[in-house]
């Protein structure tokens, strides 16, 4: 994901729980009916809403607003495209926690064997 220290024109994020749009549009340097329109979009993005149907975004949300402004804007990508980097981008992430648990699972079933061949 995009790093608010990677990108020198963002402003750093603040350590909060939870974000107005307004707030958001301002760290993401995006207007609020952009972030509006890219929820319908991005199925990524998912505010919590609350009082009168206010967004309320947290911090993964807005790293996952950025990493879109980043597609979009610097990259180039089209709408598409961008659905297209971020769910293969989601799906590597799948894939490697899966493998990390795998390779846990693993250990674990090593060190189990280990224990009953020491004690047969």
């Amino acid at each position: 994901m995009l790093e608010p220290s990677h990108n020198h024109e963002l402003p750093p994020i603040p350590g909060k729980r939870y974000f107005t749009i307004g707030e958001v549009a301002d760290l993401c340097s995006v207007k609020a009916h952009v972030l509006r329109y890219w929820e319908q979009e991005f199925s990524q993005l998912s505010p919590v809403k609350r009082r009168g149907n206010r967004r309320y975004y947290q911090r993964g949300d807005v790293l996952t607003i950025r990493q879109i402004r980043s597609l979009l804007y610097d990259q180039g990508y089209t709408i598409g495209g961008a659905k297209q980097k971020l769910s293969s981008t989601e799906e590597k992430e799948e894939a490697t926690q899966y493998k990390q648990l795998i390779r846990q699972t693993i250990t674990e079933l090593e060190d189990l064997m280990q224990v009953l061949n020491g004690h047969s």
